[in-house]
């Protein structure tokens, strides 16, 4: 599959994204050597000077003196030196310069100059195994080496329904539409985009880098801002559901009450809500998209619906309502909160923020950054620039901190800790605190976590949380919530905190997989019956009794601190399509998943849990679900869950 819509970055050729225009071919480059200086200093050159290499297949740029000394994200330039960096400038001029004065096409390496540019760049820490999938991470944005290469038979009956037309509904259309099976999506939202349509609260943003936070094959050169705010996100999968022909094959406005399986005919009955009444709609398969942070969570607080002014969930945002000089309320200090919050502060007449756990912070500087003018004009002009830039943060994230996650059982340093690196990473982020807080010891005091770092979600920072609870319209409670009044908040104190509007920033119903969607499978067996509260499936994506029947972004398959999740999605996105494949090309009704198969992978995953912060921490966290089991992480590196949905192996699978 080589179809690259409008609006998404090609190579060779130029064409227009967002107004800009992408200038791939090496003569398209018409700057001055200041202009390429100026340039360059905005340049993150670990990854310049391999896409220079490729574009000019002269693989002698990857010098050994230049090479960058660290892989670790937050090290500026990969830990390059001021000589390193003033070194691969000049070098990195020398070669732009040759690419605008002897116009020519852009080179695509082989095989073994990019095991070369591989092995430079990530100081042949790389092993054999990473190869396959570190080159197929880099191949030029006008490849899609993920397309299923084959193709349902002409004219199939083979009916599937994928249920959200969020980031993972809309890739499992576009999956199905190259390979010409036939689907429907259902989207009980007005539009695509899924989160990113429903959170549309003040400062929503996203927290991986968006060189590594898009699809793989859809990307964009010119993302203004390091981290993407909600609306350009939507934006950006708005557009890639009209490029590639899937909001045609969307039924909106459209929810699933339930659907059950047939056992003689080998079909899913799905009741859907719609705008004319119910309805009622037959599919051979049915993939669920919906994620697992889409049902808001609320507190078990006495009094909550005594409130008296406007109150709602950060995840369904009032923009009805005015907050400007109103006092506000906030439950909650979660990943949304700490970007609501700074948001909304400087309107409000006064803020009060209750908080049951500190969140550990991740200090991300340019967090709310646009991209340099610099590096933009070399994503958008230098041939495969942008392809080595999002590489480097997918080699970066291929195992983040999961060592730093990792329970080491001899460990006999303090509780808040659970290894040697974990006791380092914590260090590290308290510093940080201190740096932030250490003039109000009051608030520092409030804000050091007790548990281990990485036991929850960390949150990235740019400073503005603590400069937002030093405002003097602001108020940090960690005091017990005793009860909720017409008036406000009191606390265990038996202080009233009064309030003209309240907001929830307490999360999800991560746990509750599927509600409140009913599914029975083979024998009428209820699918949440089945879990009893502890949701499990086979890779994720296949749960027993439940034939055809997919999950995306299901158990166990959320990332921590090694990834995004849309590169997870398009691994089990492509396990899917290869199980439909078997489905067809063998002729066969349904698969169902072999329970002894299920039962030991789950086991494996939850060993493997066990030996990760999250797993052992006491601490409250939407990880675990109600009978204290990681239901939600994935407790190994990238590679391992790419490995394991290249392909399915048919004998996991009893045939109908």
């Amino acid at each position: 599959m080589r179809t690259t819509p409008p609006g998404f970055a090609t190579s060779p050729k130029s064409h227009k994204v967002a107004g800009v225009t992408l200038l791939r071919e090496t003569g398209s480059i018409t700057a001055d050597d200041d202009a390429i200086r100026r340039a360059l200093d905005d340049a993150f050159l670990p990854a310049l000077i391999p896409a220079l290499a490729q574009t000019t297949g002269d693989m002698s740029l990857l010098r050994d003196d230049l090479r960058p000394p660290s892989v670790m994200p937050a090290i500026p330039q990969g830990g390059m030196t001021d000589t390193q960096q003033k070194a691969a400038k000049e070098l990195a001029l020398e070669a732009i310069r040759s690419l605008r004065d002897n116009p020519r096409p852009a080179l695509r390496a082989g095989d073994a100059d990019l095991k070369a540019i591989v092995a430079w760049l990530t100081g042949s820490m790389a092993g054999d195994d990473y190869i396959p999938l570190l080159i197929e991470e880099i191949t030029p944005f006008d490849e899609d080496p993920r397309a299923p290469e084959w193709r349902a038979p002409a004219g199939s009956a083979f009916q599937v329904a994928v249920v959200g037309a969020g980031m993972s509904g809309i890739l499992a259309g576009i999956r199905l539409k190259q390979a010409g099976v036939p689907f429907v999506i259902l989207e009980k939202n007005a539009d695509v985009g899924g989160t990113w349509f429903e959170n549309t609260y003040p400062g929503a943003r996203v927290d991986v880098p968006n060189a590594f936070y898009s699809y793989s094959f859809a990307q964009k050169a010119d993302w203004p801002k390091h981290f993407t705010p909600q609306d350009q996100l939507l934006q950006y999968f708005r557009e890639c559901a009209d490029r590639y022909g899937v909001r045609e094959d969307i039924r909106f406005r459209t929810e699933v009450a339930s659907m059950a399986f047939d056992e003689k005919r080998c079909v899913w009955t799905l009741r859907l809500r719609t705008p004319d009444g119910e309805q009622m709609l037959e599919a051979n398969a049915v993939i669920s998209a919906t994620g697992q942070l889409n049902r808001p969570r609320f507190p078990d607080i006495p009094g909550r619906e005594r409130f008296a002014g406007p109150s709602f969930h950060s995840a369904q945002w009032d923009h009805t309502v005015d907050l400007t000089g109103k006092r506000v309320a906030v439950i909650g200090t979660g990943a949304s909160a700490c970007q609501f919050v700074p948001a909304i502060a400087p309107e409000v007449a006064e803020l009060t923020v209750f908080q049951r756990t500190p969140t550990w912070f991740v200090p991300v500087p340019h967090y709310h950054d646009d991209v340099p003018e610099g590096l933009f004009w070399l994503l958008t002009h230098v041939p495969h620039y942008a392809n080595w830039y999002r590489f480097w943060f997918f080699w970066n994230m291929t195992d983040g901190l999961l060592p730093a996650a990792t329970v080491d059982p001899e460990w006999s340093g303090n509780e808040a800790s659970i290894s040697a690196a974990n006791d380092q990473l914590r260090t590290l982020l308290t510093m940080y605190l201190h740096s932030q807080f250490g003039d109000r010891p009051d608030l520092l005091e409030k804000e050091i976590p007790n548990y281990p770092p990485t036991s929850k979600r960390m949150v990235l920072d740019n400073g503005i949380w603590a400069q937002t609870l030093k405002r003097d319209n602001v108020h940090l409670e960690t005091d017990k919530i005793r009860e909720i009044t017409e008036n406000g908040v009191v606390t265990g104190d038996g202080e009233v905190h009064r309030a003209d509007a309240l907001i929830y920033g307490t999360g999800f119903l991560a746990s509750r997989f599927l509600t409140p969607m009913s599914v029975a499978g083979r024998g009428g067996v209820d699918l949440n019956g089945q879990w009893d509260g502890d949701a499990k499936a086979y890779m994720g994506i296949t749960v027993p009794n439940f034939p055809n029947f997919f999950m995306l972004y299901g158990p166990n398959t959320n990332i921590v601190v090694n990834g995004s999740i849309i590169f997870f999605s398009e691994c089990e996105v492509q396990y899917v399509m290869g199980c439909l494949r078997l489905l067809l090309k063998g002729e066969h009704r349904a698969m169902d998943c072999k329970r002894d198969v299920h039962d030991a992978y789950n086991e494996r995953i939850g060993e493997a849990n066990l030996k990760r912060t999250w797993g052992v921490s006491k601490v409250n966290s939407w990880y675990k679900n109600d009978k204290g089991r990681v239901t939600q992480n994935w407790p190994f590196n990238l590679i391992e869950y790419w490995q394991q949905t290249r392909q399915p192996n048919p004998n996991d699978y009893v045939f109908l």
